[in-house]
C-alpha cells in the first residue's frame, strides 16, 4: 500500500490509539486500533519494524516504491536501473507447474514512470511489467477459455513472432552499437512473448477449473474501493484455490497521490487517501489516517482467514498452512523511506522464518540480474 502509515510520537495524545506499529514487542504486544481486527490471525501474523532497503533510505517516497519488492537503488532521478522482483523470483521455478506463471494486479493498471510505477512487478532485466486492473478481465485470462478460436489465434501469434525475429535479424546489421542495444532489449521481450506462447499451446487442451462466480462482482471498478478491493482478494483466492498459478502481487495504490488508486478511502468516508498522510497534524488527523489503515487491515485480514479456512484437497492443512503472505509499505510516518511497516503471515511455520527467505531471495535477485 502507498502512503505509509500513522506513527505519532509518544507524547501525542493520539499514539495509544492511532499508532500503526503494536506497543509492546516479542509475544507480549497489544494491537492499536489501526490493526486491532487482526487480533484473531495473530497467532498467524507477525508484524515487522525497522526494516528497510538500504539503497533507497534517502529517497523521498514519492520516487521510492518501486524497489519494494527489488531491493535496487532506483535512485531519486536521474539514470533508472531496477531489477527482478521477489515474486518474479518465485515464479520462475513455481510458474513452470501452474497455467500461469504469476499474476500480476494493481489499482491502476499497467506499467506507469519509473520512481512512479504501477506495478510491483519486474523482469530479469529490471523491467516493469504491466499490471491488469480490470476483474472481469482478470478473471477471464484465468478462468474462460478464448473460444474455439484459441488454437487458431495462438499459431498466428507465433507467425507473426517469427517474422519479427527474421525483421529484426536484418535490421540488425544496419544499426548503431546504442540502437542494437535497444533493439536485443526488444528482442528479449520478444523471446518471452515466444516463451509464453508455447506455454499457453501446451495449456490448451487441458480443461479450466470450474469456480463459483455468483458472488463476485466483475464489473466493479475503484470508484466502489471496498468492494472493489475484496474482489481483487477474491481473484488471488481462486487461482490460488485451484492451483492456477502460485505466485500474485497487488499494488494498492502507486505514490504520490496519483491516479485512480487514490480512491480506496472513500470506502469510509474520506475524499482522497493521499491527503489523509498530510493531514495528521489537523484536528482528529491521526485518527482519519488510522480509520484508514484499520479498513485496510480489515480486508488483510478477511482474506488470510479465508486462506485459513480453506482446507487443502488431500488433508495437508489449509491453505495459510501453504501460503506466505507479504504486506506493507515503503514508506513508514510521512513518506519515510525507512522502518517499513509489514505484515508476514504463514501458518505452517514461523513468520520469521518467512521474511528470512525473502530477504535472501531479494539479495539471490540482485545478484543474478547483474
Amino acid at each position: 500500500m502507498p502512503d505509509g502509515v500513522p506513527m505519532p510520537l509518544e507524547e501525542e495524545t493520539s499514539f495509544n490509539d492511532w499508532s500503526w506499529f503494536p506497543h509492546g514487542s516479542g509475544k507480549e504486544y497489544t494491537f492499536t486500533k489501526c490493526m486491532e481486527t487482526l487480533e484473531p490471525l495473530r497467532d498467524e501474523l507477525t508484524v515487522f519494524s525497522g526494516l528497510s532497503h538500504p539503497a533507497v533510505r534517502r529517497v523521498h517516497s514519492h520516487s521510492n516504491a518501486d524497489q519494494f519488492l527489488t531491493g535496487a537503488n532506483t535512485g531519486a532521478d536521474g539514470d533508472y536501473q531496477n531489477s527482478i522482483s521477489l515474486d518474479q523470483v518465485f515464479a520462475a521455478e513455481a510458474g513452470k507447474h501452474t497455467r500461469h506463471a504469476s499474476l500480476i494486479m494493481s489499482t491502476d493498471g499497467g506499467t506507469g514512470s519509473p520512481r512512479g510505477a504501477q506495478t510491483m512487478s519486474y523482469n530479469r532485466s529490471g523491467r516493469p511489467i504491466p499490471a491488469e486492473h480490470k476483474p472481469k478481465r482478470i478473471f477471464d485470462m484465468l478462468f474462460v477459455k478464448s473460444g474455439p478460436d484459441a488454437a487458431r489465434q495462438l499459431a498466428l501469434s507465433e507467425s507473426a513472432l517469427d517474422d519479427l525475429m527474421a525483421d529484426a535479424r536484418s535490421l540488425k546489421r544496419s544499426l548503431s552499437q546504442h540502437d542494437q542495444e535497444t533493439l536485443a532489449e526488444y528482442l528479449q521481450s520478444v523471446r518471452n512473448t515466444e516463451v509464453k506462447v508455447e506455454k499457453a499451446k501446451r495449456w490448451l487442451n487441458i480443461p479450466l477449473p470450474q469456480v463459483e462466480v455468483d458472488h463476485l462482482k466483475l464489473d466493479v471498478t475503484p470508484e466502489d474501493p471496498r468492494n472493489y478491493l475484496r474482489t481483487i482478494y477474491e481473484l488471488i483466492y481462486l487461482p490460488f484455490k485451484t492451483d492456477s498459478t502460485r505466485v500474485a502481487t497487488y499494488q494498492l495504490g502507486r505514490e504520490n497521490g496519483v491516479g485512480i488508486s487514490d480512491y480506496p478511502g472513500r470506502a469510509i468516508g474520506f475524499k482522497l487517501t493521499h491527503q489523509l498522510s498530510h493531514e495528521t497534524k489537523k484536528p482528529e488527523g491521526y485518527k482519519n489516517f488510522g480509520t484508514y489503515c484499520r479498513f485496510i487491515n480489515d480486508e488483510l485480514g478477511r482474506f488470510v482467514s479465508k486462506l485459513k479456512a480453506t482446507l487443502e484437497p488431500k488433508g495437508d492443512g489449509n491453505m495459510l498452512d501453504n501460503t506466505s503472505v507479504l504486506f506493507g509499505s515503503a514508506s513508514s510516518a510521512f513518506h519515510l523511506s525507512r522502518n517499513y511497516p509489514v505484515v508476514s503471515g504463514n501458518s505452517n511455520r514461523s513468520s520469521s522464518e518467512a521474511i528470512g527467505l525473502t530477504a535472501h531471495d531479494i539479495q539471490r535477485s540482485l545478484h543474478l540480474s547483474k
